[in-house]
């Protein structure tokens, strides 16, 4: 799930924000004209389809199991974009692999450990599980050894001042909401927490920190810590960043309640220079607009804890499974659907960026564009960028999606998918996966990040929304309005 955290957070704020327009509580009167008794049977069987095959679970089990982990720049994101590109050559689909340039970071040595507190037995430290942030600069090669100090908001880091943080390592102690996510706003959890991983390092750095630790942004306790970009202020200095844990962080903030606590971390990540990479991008040509562009899209990153199953194989194989099943059934859409595996969501957005340059000109016919990036849960429907016409012409689909509890549709002012932004800027109707995420954000950016999250049903389940929301679309009379 995106993580340039800049656009993330305005995203964030936007669905803050969204407005409660859902088919099935004000729903629009269907335009059934629309949706000719062909199309019907076709998306109905398409529907049918995609509950029973098995090509999206393959194909993740491949890229988690056998490709692993992808972070943008490394060995295994080159292997998985040769992979992808040859399985759409299989199904027939004209592929083309388009350059992006991504940024090169490796992550080194990860140590922390408490070496001076109170109630201490005599020559001990107390081990802390730490990982560092994506972007991270090094603390030298032997570490850096300084009081910690912790704060609860960027508020009480500023009243502290430069006499309370200069020399000292802050630690963030955010919690991500849990009773929040679990009541169905795990996007809005997720905002509040992550906003000080992303800015944290530099607003601690401003006030003379030598290094800036954050809670572990997710829900889940099970001493796993949680990786994610940061994002340096032009204007600050760049101090060593990393997550600890949400146990460490209690038990830190319990020692900090007591008398002076002292860390000693080691992080030694490395940025080598950027590197050449692609976006895999795969057309299966329409009948009778082919200049006409509907998108279905994941991203092929990942971070490197995990094997990035939820985050997000899921998203690019259920994209996948879209031109497998129209190919299988021998469907013949009227437009052009695209199937997109975007490079480097997760630390810039190179790859997003290079598709709008490169495609700019052609964005009048860009009629969709659809992107998964919320994992592999039971999907609800979509976020949806579009007007009140837009809407009436889904509704008949909704129905449809409604047998595999997927008919729900949220009209939101923005923030439907990272990769997709700069479409949904320029007007393309927009959608993004909505998916049940009361989990997600216990595995997301973390070890546990791995192909046995996934429930094949759901995953299916996923495919098949994504399927007939794109078939549908390429296959209308008319051309979704803006």
């Amino acid at each position: 799930m995106k993580n340039r955290i800049l656009p993330l957070l305005s995203s964030v704020a936007l669905l803050l924000s969204f407005t409660n327009n859902i088919v099935g509580q004000r729903r629009p009167t269907p335009i059934t004209d629309h949706y000719d008794t062909h199309l019907e049977a076709d998306l109905k069987t398409l529907q049918e389809a995609a509950l029973a095959d098995d090509y999206a679970l393959r194909t993740l089990a491949h890229l988690c199991n056998n490709i692993g982990p992808r972070l943008s720049g490394s060995p295994q994101a080159a292997h998985a974009v040769e992979y992808v590109a040859a399985e759409m050559r299989k199904l027939g689909l004209e592929v083309k692999l388009e350059k992006c340039t991504v940024p090169h970071w490796v992550r080194g040595i990860e140590t922390a450990a408490l070496t001076a507190f109170s109630g201490q037995a005599p020559n001990t430290t107390q081990k802390v599980v730490v990982t560092a942030l994506g972007g991270s600069v090094a603390t030298p090669p032997e570490g850096v050894s300084a009081e910690i100090v912790v704060v609860n908001s960027f508020e009480q880091l500023k009243t502290m001042g430069r006499v309370g943080i200069e020399g000292k390592i802050v630690l963030f102690n955010v919690r991500f909401d849990t009773r929040m996510a679990a009541q169905g706003e795990w996007s809005q959890a997720y905002g509040q927490a992550v906003a000080y991983r992303g800015l944290g390092p530099s607003e601690a750095a401003r006030l003379g920190a030598v290094a800036a630790l954050v809670r572990s942004v997710g829900g889940a306790d099970f001493r796993l810590p949680h990786t994610g970009a940061l994002r340096y202020a032009p204007d600050a200095p760049r101090i060593p960043a990393g997550a600890v844990t949400s146990e460490d962080a209690d038990t830190i903030a319990y020692l900090s309640a007591e008398g002076k606590v002292t860390m000693h971390l080691t992080l030694t990540p490395q940025t080598l220079a950027d590197i050449e990479s692609f976006n895999v991008v795969a057309d299966l040509k329409g009948t009778e607009h082919p200049e006409e562009i509907v998108i279905v899209s994941g991203h092929l990153d990942s971070w490197d804890l995990g094997t990035g199953a939820i985050d997000d194989g899921a998203g690019v194989v259920i994209a996948m499974e879209t031109a497998q099943l129209i190919r299988q059934l021998g469907l013949k859409p009227k437009r052009t659907i695209r199937i997109i595996t975007w490079m480097n969501e997760e630390s810039s957005g190179s790859g997003s960026r290079a598709y709008a340059e490169s495609h700019k000109s052609e964005f009048p016919n860009h009629i969709a564009a659809i992107e998964s990036d919320l994992g592999a849960g039971h999907p609800l429907g979509f976020n949806a960028r579009i007007g009140e016409k837009a809407l009436a012409m889904l509704a008949p689909l909704t129905e449809i999606l409604r047998a595999s509890g997927a008919g729900l549709i949220k009209v939101v002012p923005g923030g439907t998918g990272a990769d997709i932004e700069p479409l949904e800027v320029d007007g393309v109707p927009c959608f993004g996966m909505l998916q049940d995420g009361r989990t997600y954000f216990n595995y997301h950016h973390t070890a546990a990040d791995t192909f046995d999250k996934v429930i094949p049903r759901e995953l299916a389940e996923n495919a098949a929304a994504m399927a007939l929301l794109a078939y549908a679309v390429a296959s209308l009379p008319d051309r979704l309005p803006r």
